[in-house]
């Protein structure tokens, strides 16, 4: 009996997680937090959102209850100066939460999330609980602020790429840690059968031949001696019409089990071997990743 994997049970999953079945209009990514505010364990996410037309950050703080969050958007392609740097504020449980932001010399790449020059502040009782961006000095400087003994953990990244044959993003090993260059490549038409391709760090590590039959499926390989789990679920690139589904990519961190370590000891860079659901944990930072075709 084959073994499901996780991509296959998150492209099942009718949660209020799933991403819709429908053309991706812009690129985006999210970052969800866990982070202590008035003694309450708080989800806080953080939507990096670009199109041609719109750039702005999102950032909602869900309550315990799940009944009530606070949200904060903020426009990123406002001209205006003052617009650039702000505070806002919010009660959980009658204290005060503020979040300072400061994008008046942001710098992006091609990224909707900015690459460096900026500060984004989550404070509470004097404490940074979620500091991001480079500016630090600047953020503990501006909002009276020192850092926090309990910081915020990552808990996943979503992201929503659009393109034809390549998809680009970066993912990380262990929350905090250095972030990797991914490429996913495909090859859909043309005479042979459909292919797909997976490279870290320009190394092609993954790939997957007769896409037709293997487009669900997962496997493990080693970056700097660390197991990488990758699962992907292509069903759609294939079967639907163009632009109509997405192609779905997890990413965390694997465990190998003594099978898979005896498979991995010559000491090459990228081994990569077959990986069931039960030898991951699930407690570890995930990313997802939404990959659009377009024609």
């Amino acid at each position: 009996m084959s073994k499901t994997t996780l991509a296959e049970k998150v492209s099942e999953s009718n949660d209020d997680q799933a991403t819709p079945r429908k053309p991706a209009p812009q690129t985006a990514i999210t970052f969800v937090y866990q982070a202590k505010l008035a003694e309450l364990i708080c989800n806080v996410s953080l939507t990096w959102c670009k199109s041609l037309t719109t750039h702005y950050l999102t950032i909602t703080v869900d309550k315990p209850s799940k009944e009530n969050y606070y949200t904060c958007k903020i426009d990123l392609k406002n001209t205006h100066c003052w617009g650039k740097k702000g505070l806002k504020s919010f009660d959980i449980e009658g204290t005060r939460v503020d979040i300072f932001w400061d994008f008046r010399r942001v710098k992006f790449s091609s990224s909707p999330e900015p690459c460096s020059d900026y500060y984004v502040a989550l404070v509470h009782d004097e404490e940074a609980v979620l500091l991001l961006g480079d500016l630090k000095n600047d953020a503990y400087k501006r909002t009276r602020s020192r850092p926090c003994l309990e910081e915020a953990t990552l808990l996943h990244k979503k992201e929503n790429v659009c393109g034809k044959r390549l998809f680009c993003t970066r993912t990380m090993l262990n929350a905090g840690e250095k972030e990797h260059d991914i490429v996913i490549e495909n090859s859909l038409s043309g005479p042979g059968d459909p292919e797909m391709w997976i490279s870290v760090e320009g190394t092609v590590v993954i790939r997957i031949m007769n896409l037709n039959w293997r487009f669900r499926g997962n496997e493990t390989i080693m970056v700097n001696n660390v197991p990488l789990e990758i699962f992907w679920d292509v069903h759609d690139w294939l079967f639907c019409s163009p632009g109509s589904g997405h192609g779905l990519f997890i990413f965390k961190l694997g465990t190998l089990d003594s099978k898979d370590t005896d498979c991995n000891s010559n000491g090459r860079k990228h081994d990569h071997v077959d990986s069931p659901i039960g030898t991951t944990t699930t407690t570890e930072f995930c990313h997802f990743l939404y990959a659009w075709k377009v024609e």
